[in-house]
């Protein structure tokens, strides 16, 4: 009597078992996405959970904390860079397709090809040729070899990663690229130049200059980037804000930085940023400009201006949430108010790692987040253990489950953790212990 009660056709955990059921069925050849196909390979590991984020666009709907977030930033190159005719330097971007080819996304930014963002475990693959974007920074080369030089870039990024209140599969970026001249960032002494005269040798991976820019060109940009973009963290943050730099690696900036701000007692990183590898631009069909580049993440600052507590809100349609920014002005101090505590319901699973297969930690949560959807708001590794004898090795992991909009109860949360577990067995080949 209590199965059929759990089990009822409008209940959330067979409303979960039905989805998943029916998306892992007989598999498609193809992944068709609005009128193309997509043929699967051996690469293809994208779920349909992570395919029916497309096309939701947060980041263009009214009143929405991201649209806000995005808007503020926007809102601040407009007004810093214009034209002799009042006009915005910076053209915006907001509707680029997430999906796009490994040249867009590694080779046109001479990403090596033993990198490991390139993993199948960082990426969600549609095949060998394309995926969803993993950064917004993938669209640079197209944009620039279209003639533009001052640009900004905002949409969806898809990335695998763990599970808990600040990390969602799909999330925000906003990137931007400046480019300059020799005259332009010279325009009084035709004695500069921007280039070392026969010197374009790299030195990749350290933060001394790229050897082909003169020191000058490579100190007026360093200098017009960071003043810009401490500016920026000013306009968002306050004029009493506190900050840093802290040199760092990127693979398409030499040299790199992330600007750090101290809030709520830490310190914070809110962007990163760098002059722009002159190959980049070389391959692009530019070869009189240098520049510079950046990129932020819009989850993470609008959790940190609004005080929202779980990134999982953002995808929420419960008008609880939406109503508190629907009518809100972009430069509001907004401060998101609990609309409800709903307390957790916690499980826990432990299985044996296969030992003739290879065992990815991020497929075991991409498994989670497709039978138990947005009801699970954290997992975390509690023990890794080898047997000393059998050299067998153990994970154990805690599954939080708690729903947004409501109690959940204790026995539908282990009809969808007992189908955790099979489909564990099934697709991952672990032993359940």
């Amino acid at each position: 009597m209590l199965l059929k009660k759990i089990l009822h056709p409008n209940s959330l955990s067979t409303k979960c078992l039905r989805q998943f059921s029916e998306a892992h069925q007989a598999v498609k050849p193809n992944i068709n996405i609005g009128k193309n196909d997509y043929i699967r390979d051996d690469y293809t590991n994208v779920t349909e959970k992570i395919l029916s984020h497309l096309g939701k666009n947060l980041h263009l709907q009214k009143g929405h904390p991201l649209k806000m977030i995005s808007q503020r930033v926007i809102n601040y190159f407009y007004k810093s860079f214009r034209n002799t005719r009042g006009n915005p330097q910076f053209s915006m971007w907001n509707n680029l397709s997430p999906i796009v080819s490994i040249e867009q996304n590694f080779d046109s930014l001479f990403i090596p090809t033993d990198h490991v963002s390139r993993s199948k475990s960082d990426c969600y693959y549609l095949n060998r040729q394309y995926l969803l974007r993993a950064h917004m920074t993938a669209h640079q080369s197209e944009l620039m070899k279209s003639g533009l030089d001052n640009f900004l870039m905002v949409g969806d990024v898809y990335r695998r990663d763990e599970i808990d209140s600040t990390h969602y599969p799909v999330f925000h970026q906003l990137d931007g690229v400046r480019l300059r001249s020799r005259s332009e960032l010279f325009p009084n002494d035709d004695s500069l130049e921007i280039f070392e005269l026969g010197d374009f040798t790299e030195n990749i991976g350290s933060q001394s200059k790229q050897t082909c820019h003169t020191l000058e060109a490579v100190k007026l940009l360093e200098f017009e980037l960071k003043n810009v973009l401490v500016q920026l963290a000013i306009s968002l943050f306050g004029e009493d804000l506190k900050y840093r730099w802290v040199d760092t690696y990127f693979p398409f900036t030499q040299p790199s930085w992330e600007l750090e701000v101290f809030h709520e007692d830490k310190w914070m990183e809110v962007l990163g940023c760098g002059i722009m590898r002159q190959p980049i631009l070389t391959n692009a069909g530019i070869n009189n400009k240098v520049g510079w580049a950046f990129g932020i993440g819009l989850e993470r600052l609008a959790m940190c201006l609004y005080k929202i507590p779980d990134i999982r809100l953002f995808w929420s349609t419960d008008t609880g949430f939406l109503n508190q920014f629907k009518n809100a002005d972009v430069d509001d101090k907004v401060i998101y108010k609990s609309i409800s505590q709903y307390p957790q319901c916690i499980n826990d699973i432990s299985f044996w790692l296969p030992q003739d297969k290879e065992y990815v930690e991020n497929d075991f949560y991409d498994l989670v987040r497709t039978v138990g959807g947005d009801i699970v708001e954290q997992v975390i590794l509690k023990d890794d253990f080898i047997h000393p004898k059998t050299r067998k090795r153990s994970h154990c992991y805690r599954i939080v489950y708690r729903h947004m909009e409501r109690t959940l109860r204790q026995e539908e949360v282990n009809v969808i953790h007992k189908q955790i577990e099979q489909e564990a067995i099934k697709q991952l080949f672990v032993t359940i212990r």
